[in-house]
C-alpha cells in the first residue's frame, strides 16, 4: 500500500495548527492505548473528543456515538479502530468537514486513503499521534 504522509515539519505544523482532537475508538479503559494517548494530549493542551457508542465518558468527557454527533468544527480526526473500519470513518471526516484524518500506529487502509485525497483532505496514517507530538515540540 502506498501511502505518503506529510513530512515530519508538516506533521508538527498540523499539531501546532490544530487543537480539537476527535478521537474515534477511544476507550474508557486507563490502561488502553487510546486512552493514555488521549491523555497524554489532552495534558498537552488539546481539546479532546471521546467518540465510542459503547462508553458514556472517557477522561471525564461526555463520549458521542459518532462524528456526526459532534457540534462544533473538528480540527482533527484521530482513530483508534481497526484499518478495515477506516472507509466508513473516512467518509464522516469529509462529511463533517474536519481538517485532518490520522490514524494510529498500524491502522491504514487504501481505499480511505484515496478517498481522503480525492477529497485533498490532510491525512497521517500508521503514525501515533503522541509520538508525533513530542518528536515535534
Amino acid at each position: 500500500m502506498n501511502i505518503e504522509n506529510p513530512s515530519r515539519e508538516e506533521i508538527g505544523k498540523i499539531l501546532k495548527e490544530n487543537n480539537r482532537i476527535a478521537v474515534v475508538g477511544l476507550s474508557n479503559n486507563p490502561n488502553r492505548t487510546s486512552y493514555m494517548v488521549s491523555q497524554a494530549m489532552m495534558d498537552a493542551g488539546y481539546e479532546i473528543i471521546p467518540v465510542n457508542p459503547t462508553i458514556d465518558e472517557a477522561l471525564g468527557i461526555k463520549a458521542v456515538d459518532s462524528l456526526k454527533d459532534i457540534e462544533g468544527h473538528v480540527d482533527i480526526v484521530n482513530v483508534f479502530r481497526r484499518s478495515e473500519y477506516l472507509p466508513d470513518i473516512m467518509k464522516d471526516t469529509v462529511d463533517i468537514d474536519a481538517d485532518v484524518f490520522w490514524s494510529q500506529l498500524g491502522v491504514m487502509n487504501a481505499e480511505a486513503y484515496e478517498y481522503g485525497k480525492k477529497h485533498n483532505l490532510k491525512m497521517v496514517m500508521d503514525r501515533c499521534i503522541k509520538v508525533e507530538h513530542a518528536m515535534t515540540k
